[in-house]
């Protein structure tokens, strides 16, 4: 993929805030920022009109808790269509981290996200997108 060089014309704050967020996210230049950002923005759109999408859900539940176990894997029995593939990790005796691999349309990964992050004994949850 080739790069192209373009100027751009920021005012003295906008360009404090571009400044900060390199130095906060520890990106090499402000071109990787703002590469970064227009992805962003790309993705974000792409949710917000229902595309095709790729990411991952993940979960940090307390295994013991209200079957979760059994009742996260019918959850994800009924969106089979959208799982690719799911790693399970033992934290410790109580926690368990599980990994979804996830592709399809955004509103349909938001459901089951929603679905999964939802149920009780869940500690953390998340689901990231990219484009597909």
């Amino acid at each position: 993929m080739a790069v192209r060089r373009f100027g751009v014309s920021l005012e003295e704050e906008i360009l404090g805030m571009l400044d900060s967020y390199v130095s906060t996210n520890q990106f090499p230049n402000r071109s990787q920022a703002v590469r970064h950002l227009i992805e962003q923005h790309t993705v974000d759109k792409k949710w917000m009109c229902n595309n095709e999408v790729a990411g991952a859900i993940v979960l940090v539940y307390d295994h013991h808790k209200n079957d979760i176990t059994k009742i996260a894997n019918e959850i994800q029995h009924h969106y089979h269509n959208l799982i690719l593939s799911s790693q399970h990790i033992h934290l410790d005796h109580d926690l368990c981290l599980e990994t979804i691999a996830v592709k399809g349309l955004a509103n349909e990964l938001t459901n089951l996200s929603d679905k999964l992050i939802a149920l009780k004994g869940v500690k953390h949850g998340k689901l990231v997108m990219t484009r597909a």
